[in-house]
């Protein structure tokens, strides 16, 4: 077992989800967690910069890379940070099944919405908010599973309902979301390092402990 859980993210935008684990994660008074590295997957993505200031490595996903070429590069590069565990933080691509497989119980992804509900191919950021609002639904949310081979399927580890308002629009419904988000993966990241949780063979979530993230759910407005 290493002396630090090393945690690898994938994201593909401007990084406030990859920001909040570095936030919970690299301060020096957390010795047995490490952000070992950022994948993004494009140049110019606002993570990269986020990586750069806090002292993180990063990579670029190739952007002609054929499947067989991208599963190669994400597998190479997991590999040589001997990342622990894999984190999707607003990461739009879908991972290779192989990479999937070697990582089994180990890959997280955050989705804005309360699944089985507004996920799949295509749904996500301001799509996803404005399903949402055009459903009729009262109540959205924000959802933390484990990643299978498709979008959006994979166990679900948590979940916190975020109510959708009168005169909501999707930017309104989307920052209210992201507030959830930024608390509650690096919440689940913890409970799969610490393991007090799991996914067993059958892919059923098994909590092997009582759990309570203190640094979460107290103390905080919201």
């Amino acid at each position: 077992m290493p002396d630090a859980v090393r945690i690898a993210v994938l994201a593909s935008g401007g990084g406030s989800n990859f920001q909040a684990l570095v936030d919970r994660f690299q301060p020096a008074d957390v010795p047995d967690r490490e952000i070992v590295g950022v994948i993004a997957s494009r140049e110019g993505a606002g993570v990269l910069e986020r990586a750069r200031r806090a002292g993180v490595a990063s990579a670029v996903s190739p952007p002609s890379a054929t499947g067989d070429e991208m599963e190669m590069f994400l597998r190479r590069t997991l590999d040589e940070w001997r990342s622990d565990l894999v984190v999707l933080a607003g990461y739009m691509k879908l991972v290779p099944e192989t990479v999937v497989r070697a990582w089994w119980g180990r890959i997280l992804n955050i989705h804005p919405a309360l699944l089985p509900s507004f996920g799949g191919r295509g749904m996500y950021g301001a799509r996803v908010h404005r399903a949402v609002i055009e459903a009729g639904v009262r109540v959205t949310g924000a959802t933390v599973h484990f990643v299978d081979e498709a979008y959006d399927r994979g166990p679900i580890l948590c979940q916190w309902p975020v109510p959708v308002l009168a005169g909501d629009t999707p930017e309104s419904v989307a920052a209210r979301v992201l507030t959830v988000e930024h608390r509650i993966l690096p919440a689940a990241v913890e409970a799969l390092a610490s393991g007090a949780v799991r996914l067993d063979a059958d892919r059923r979530v098994r909590w092997v402990r009582e759990w309570f993230d203190t640094e979460t759910f107290t103390n905080r407005e919201g």
